[in-house]
């Protein structure tokens, strides 16, 4: 018996199919054989057709493929933007606005004395509550380790705190004694140097947040678009090169697939151009009047708050140089800005419905300043009660001013709301159908190009 050398290995060799001899690997043997026969194939007409009819079937399929995930991608940001992203950046700026409302109430009530009006502890009980509740709601919908999470957690633990040192400040003035009045203060300091900065940080991230989705959601399919230009060119030339071979001027699967790819590039472009268009609508024409309104109703809430501390304080709090009263200059760069921001919405408000209420805050700005000034002048006259009548009064008082403007900023805002949610619906519409749609065509086209080459083939049977 002969045994193999020891220390190698063995490789099964088999006779070359052509030449006969032995020396070329049975795997390598078989690649080449598989390579030569295709090649034997592609020399003939029906061979070709073969090849040719694969190939364009692939080429639908994978078109098909990319649209429905392309689309799928786009659908899914232009749904974000509709349910997620944007209640998520309205829930933000009423958190905002709550909070501010709450200090402006709690200022408000300190002044009416020491038995707060029943009404104002209500509101005020209100804008805590409503602000506690959007800060767990948005915990959930937001990643813990997210910037947003990070601000949330920070309101979180300096909400019990503001409110303790409101309660603290009640106390005391329920007993006459002037320490409420700086707990008072303190608690503005805590809201206005801390609370509403966090706030403001939040609301920033999930209109970022808002932009990105709706930004992916407009972002061109470019893949797709590609992909179906390649397809239709590549059925263009086929259809051309049986005409050419056979005089026939029509193969109706070859029709019927270049049908179906038409439909869906066609679709494609009409259903994203359109939903582009609208999530655009719903961001230049809704969400930007939403942010400067937001911003203008929370600069009326400082504002009330200021015009309210400047009474509490009686000139204890300067500005640094010590020229002014601070919570008066705050009020005063507080109502500039307004006035600019309510400016701004007017010219982006583009039907009465949403010009109306701007021009009624913008009324009831002018009204509100105007009354403040009389109100300064009684109290620099010496007359407190006087002056106070005219802030928080039920006649003719800045207080009646402000929920003016409250009012109709509320109304403006609500009116853009509906806006945007109607347009960005509309933009998540226009995609609705389309992945399920161009998986359902491509497949179609596919059967369609096997069935027309199949026609041609039977011809040479």
């Amino acid at each position: 018996m002969t045994h193999p050398p020891s220390g190698g290995s063995q490789t099964l060799r088999t006779p070359d199919p052509v030449s006969g001899h032995v020396g070329v690997p049975a795997q390598r043997s078989t690649w080449t054989t598989q390579a030569r026969r295709l090649r034997a194939v592609a020399t003939t007409e029906p061979g070709r057709l073969q090849i040719i009819g694969a190939v364009l079937a692939l080429l639908v399929v994978a078109f098909g493929a990319v649209t429905t995930l392309e689309i799928s991608q786009r659908a899914s940001s232009a749904d974000e933007v509709v349910s997620r992203s944007q209640p998520l950046s309205a829930d933000a700026a009423d958190i905002y606005r709550f909070l501010a409302d709450a200090d402006t109430t709690a200022a408000s009530g300190f002044l009416a004395g020491a038995q707060e009006p029943e009404a104002v502890q209500e509101q005020y009980r209100k804008d805590i509550e409503e602000a506690a509740r959007l800060l767990v709601k948005a915990s959930g919908s937001t990643d813990s380790a997210s910037a947003s999470s990070r601000e949330i957690a920070t309101l979180n633990k300096l909400l019990p705190v503001y409110t303790g040192l409101i309660e603290r400040a009640r106390a005391n003035n329920r007993q006459g004694l002037p320490l409420g009045g700086a707990y008072l203060r303190y608690a503005n300091q805590k809201m206005t140097g801390e609370m509403l900065p966090a706030a403001e940080r939040l609301y920033a991230a999930e209109t970022g947040r808002l932009e990105s989705d709706s930004a992916d959601a407009r972002q061109w399919p470019l893949w797709s678009i590609g992909a179906g230009i390649v397809v239709l060119g590549a059925l263009g030339w086929m259809q051309r090169r049986t005409y050419r071979r056979t005089n026939r001027v029509l193969n109706h699967g070859l029709l019927a697939a270049t049908a179906a790819a038409s439909v869906v590039v066609l679709w494609l472009a009409v259903g994203h151009t359109v939903a582009r268009a609208e999530l655009r609508s719903a961001m230049v024409h809704g969400q930007e009047s939403l942010d400067v309104l937001n911003d203008a109703r929370i600069n009326s809430l400082k504002a009330r708050a200021n015009e309210n501390l400047t009474l509490v304080a009686r000139g204890a709090v300067l500005t640094p140089d010590g020229s002014a009263d601070q919570y008066e200059a705050d009020y005063s760069s507080g109502m500039k800005a307004l006035k600019a921001q309510l400016e701004k919405a007017g010219r982006l408000a583009d039907d009465d419905s949403g010009s109306t209420p701007v021009a009624t805050a913008a009324d009831g700005v002018a009204q509100w300043q105007a009354r403040h000034r009389e109100a300064r002048a009684t109290d620099d006259r010496g007359d407190y009660d006087g002056a106070l009548a005219q802030i928080i009064g039920t006649e003719k008082s800045t207080g009646q001013s402000f929920q003016q403007v409250d009012g109709a900023l509320e109304k403006a805002l609500a009116h853009e709301q509906g806006e945007f949610t109607s347009a960005a619906k509309d933009g998540r519409g226009a995609l609705r159908g389309l992945p399920t749609g161009a998986a359902a065509l491509a497949v179609l086209g596919a059967v369609a190009v096997i069935v027309g080459v199949n026609r041609r083939l039977s011809e040479y049977r």
